[in-house]
Formats: structure tokens, sequence, C-alpha cells
């Protein structure tokens, strides 16, 4: 028989206080503010960030939203609500302000830490929420003026706190620590729940060998955001090994990472393919020493290969991995294998750009209508996944149905397995479009395009794009006799979706190719739209 110790969060603070009190958090809050923190003072601020939110009246499973950019005041907030028994909701601020307002309330948060800058956005949707007791802003210096109500100050409530505020004991390992909500690809996003065993165990997973490596030694550089999908688990590992993070705040440029990268001597860093590809733009145009950068993990949506191999030439391991909110998020990851040792490099981009191979302690299985698919690059089915760190249902949702069966989640994507065992994406279900690694409905565009007065039919497609992988193209058939034009549709959808959910362009046919079921025939679309855009192929 072994030790019954619960894998809990507050077991990775004590190890930062313990261990790793010397090393360092960089943080950009703003433009012209970098903050530099060791672990051992960030840990005395998470204390009292637990203390402040217990004293205004937060308690064992109540919900905290934090709405925040990549700095150490989100990282304190990470740890110092589930660590004191409640859970932190991250709300990704790229949603609609109708999202946002949607899963504040479907959460029922009780308090909201706010940054400075986002303050604008909260204030749009704050009649509508109806749990927020209190908005605390997070800014370096004077608050902004602002219309929330019961506003307090983040630091002026940490200068009244307990640095030694002592963590309840007694947390249960499958307690909830955080939670997220996906991008809502159709309909309201669906939440998912993180629990402190969970996120012990995806920490531990990506600091192995053939994972993310994360270790002591590392700089690490998060991209890809903390309010989106734990930000690849990276804070947690970080804290968990002590690496030294480097938190880009704000509003960031192709320059300021590759500035960052030079400065602070990165050694791993992560995002979706948009960024790669801007900050190799930005490399080229004027270079900086990226000596020390070792690794980038990229996901999201897929990468070219063209661009993996300017990475490896420049001597830097493109890693593409894969996840999803519902996974916390890594599932599987494109490492070489020691028998590809003396392929060439093409050979190894070939493999490279595959979503990979599954991580230890995750199952995956690819099946279609035969039972689970052949491991010959070619056979496709739905990837389905189960693990300890994969979630078992959607928080207070009736589409848990949809997605959960049997022990697996099945994740909608179509997909293949090479003779390695790597997993390879080959479409989408529901024809999704993923856009900078985010995901757009096709068919909530659809809808509501053919909602207009003037529109017959709308079919959305997805397009190449040099920048964000995918953008969405709609086509359009007018009713007879009928007229309107691309701006007003674009108009007419403006005040339904999030920017960056509107069409690229609007194109108008005579007719759309259908099934036999009358079905749009989505295939046969893209064949066409090919030969209009050829510029965009990659």
């Amino acid at each position: 028989m072994m030790m019954q110790t619960p894998l809990v969060l507050t077991d990775m603070v004590k190890r930062a206080e313990t261990y790793y009190a010397h090393k360092e958090i960089i943080s950009r809050t703003s433009e012209k503010k970098v903050h530099r923190l060791t672990y051992g003072q960030w840990v005395k601020r998470t204390r009292k960030l637990a203390h402040a939110l217990t004293k205004l009246g937060m308690e064992r499973g109540d919900k905290i939203a934090s709405f925040a950019w990549n700095q150490h005041r989100h990282l304190e907030a990470y740890f110092a609500v589930p660590c004191a028994g409640a859970i932190l909701h991250m709300v990704n601020i790229r949603l609609s302000t109708e999202h946002i307002a949607y899963i504040i309330n479907h959460a029922g948060d009780k308090i909201i830490l706010i940054d400075e800058d986002l303050v604008p956005l909260i204030e749009e949707v704050q009649s509508e929420l109806k749990t927020i007791e209190h908005y605390i802003i997070m800014a370096d210096g004077e608050l902004p003026e602002t219309t929330l109500p019961n506003v307090l100050s983040y630091e002026a409530l940490l200068e009244e706190a307990d640095e030694n505020f002592a963590f309840p004991e007694d947390l249960d390992e499958n307690a909830p620590a955080s939670m997220c909500y996906t991008s809502a690809t159709t309909g309201n996003p669906k939440g998912v729940v993180y629990t402190h065993r969970s996120l012990v165990l995806h920490s531990m997973s990506i600091s192995m060998v053939d994972t993310m490596a994360i270790s002591e030694r590392d700089t690490i550089l998060p991209i890809v955001p903390m309010f989106h999908v734990n930000a690849w688990g990276m804070p947690f590992a970080a804290v968990n090994v002590g690496a030294t993070q480097v938190l880009i705040g704000p509003q960031f440029t192709p320059a300021l990472i590759l500035d960052f990268i030079e400065q602070y001597n990165v050694t791993k860093t992560a995002g979706v393919p948009t960024i790669w590809l801007g900050a190799l733009q930005e490399q080229e145009k004027r270079a900086r020493d990226l000596s020390t950068l070792q690794e980038i993990f990229c996901g999201g949506s897929a990468s070219p290969k063209g661009l993996i191999k300017k990475y490896e030439e420049m001597g830097v391991n493109y890693i593409v991995v894969y996840g999803m909110t519902e996974t916390s998020p890594i599932v599987s990851m494109s490492r070489d294998m020691s028998h590809m040792n003396d392929w060439s490099l093409d050979e190894k981009i070939e493999t490279r750009a595959m979503q990979g191979l599954t991580v230890p302690g995750i199952e995956s299985s690819i099946v279609n209508e035969n039972g689970e698919v052949p491991w010959n690059g070619e056979t496709m089915g739905e990837l389905r996944l189960r693990g300890p760190w994969i979630a078992a249902e959607y928080y207070k949702d009736e589409r848990t149905a949809e997605a959960f069966s049997d022990g697996w989640l099945y994740t909608g994507d179509i997909a293949v397995r090479s003779k390695e065992g790597f997993i390879k994406i080959t479409d989408r279900t529901k024809d999704l479009i993923k856009s900078g690694g985010e995901w757009i409905s096709s068919v909530d565009l659809e809808n509501a395009l053919m909602s207009h007065e003037a529109v017959f039919e709308a079919a959305v497609i997805a397009i190449p794009h040099a920048k964000w992988q995918e953008r969405p193209l709609a086509c359009v058939v007018l009713k007879e006799g009928a007229n309107t034009t691309k701006e007003e549709l674009t108009a007419f959808l403006e005040g339904q979706f999030a920017k960056w959910w509107l069409p690229d362009d609007i194109v108008f046919l005579t007719e759309i190719p259908k099934t036999s079921v009358g079905k749009f025939l989505k295939a046969k679309l893209r064949e066409s739209v090919n030969e209009i855009y050829p510029q965009l192929q990659l």
C-alpha cells in the first residue's frame, strides 16, 4: 500500500517557496512597465491575494473570474483562488460581449479581477452581469475612471492582506480548481472544469523529456494566453519546477516577442502558427540573437511545413502540439522518435507537421464505422480521448451527451494515424473554420446571412490565409429581384459576431452546389474558390 497524499496546487506553491524563492518572474503590464519579482515575493503576494479575497467573502466552491493578459497578477490568481478552495474562471477576452456576459452569468462568478486596459469591455456588459459582487481592477498606479460599481484596487487589497495567510490543509484533489469555456463553435460557449488532480498531473506530464520538458533550467515565454486553456499549462508546470517565467502582457507584437526572447534568454515559447509567421517576418527584417531559444511549441491549427523548416534551419526545434479546452489541453506532440535520427530534414518535417504521438497518461483512439482505423496514414476516423486530465462532462450543459460517451471524449476532429502512431488531423466535423487558433462556425454565419431579407442561400467556407491560416469566405445567392452589397451584409453581421468572425470577403453566386440530398457541397465550392483566391494558397 502507498500513502494517499492528495495532488493539490498548494504543494506547488510550497515547493516554489521552499526551493525556488530566488528564481524570477518577469512581467510586462503596460507599454512602459516591466516588473521583476522573485518566486519568494510572488508567493507572498499570492497568499495576500487569497487572504484579501477571503475577507471579501470568497468561500470554497465560489467562482472568481479573471479578465486579464499574461502578467504576474494573473499568475497570482492562478494559484491564490484554487489554493483557498475556490475556482478561478479565466474569461476569454476575445469572445463577443454577448458570450462574455453569458459565461460570467453561467459560471455564477462572484468576483472579477480585471486588467486596467480591459475595463471598458466589462463596462459594456455590466448591466447584464447578475452575480458579480466586486470588481477588482489590476493597475500599476491610480485606478481608471469607471462606471463599474463596487470597484476595488488589487494593489490596495494586497497592502492590507496577510502575506503569511495559510491555505487550507484539507483540499480534496478532485475538487474543482479552475475553469475555461470553449470558443463557441455553435451556440453558447461550453464550460470545462479542471480539478487540482488534473492540473497537477498535466503539469507533471509536460515536464517530461518527451513532451515539453519544462525544467528549472528553462526560461519560458508562453505567448498562448492565460485566459485560454491554462496557457497550455505552462504557468503551472513552471511554478512546480521553478522555471523562470516571462509574461509578455497586453497588446504585444512580433517585434516585442523577439525582443523578449533576446533580452531575457528565453529557452522555450509557445503560441499559434500566426504568431510564428509574424515573428519570422520580423526576424527577417531585423535579426535578433535567438541563440538561447531551443524550442517553439505550436498548436491551435495546422503549421505550414515551410514555416517549420525555416525555424529548424535557424536551429530552433519547432514542435507541433495538439489539444483542446476539454483536454487541459496537451494531448499529443510531434517530437522525433529515436528511429528517425537518420531521416533527412524534409522527412522529419513531414512527421513534425502532424499532431504527433499521444503523451504518456492519455489514451487516444481513431474510430470509424468499422472500428479502430489501421495505422496506414490514410484511413480516416473521429479522434476520441480519455485520461486523467480529460474532461468527463461540460459544466451544467445538456450538450455533454454530444461529446462524451462510454468513457471517451469524442473530439469532432477527423484524423488518420501514421505507421509510427502519430495523429494527423485531416478534417473537422461540422465544417468549422479555425482562424489564428480560434474556432469560427460556418453554420452560425450561414444562418445569420440567410436571415437577411435579400439572401436566398449562403455557404461559408474556409480559405487559406498567409497570416491567420484560415479565414471565412461567404458565398451568397440573392433572392430573385433582390439587391444588396458586401458592405451591407458585413454591417448586418457586425452586430451579431465578434469582429474576427466576420468573413474576409463575400462572393455572389447564381447557385451553390449541393449533394443529392440537398446539402451544400462545400468540397466543390472550395474548388471554385481556389481559382478566385490562388494567391492565398500556402
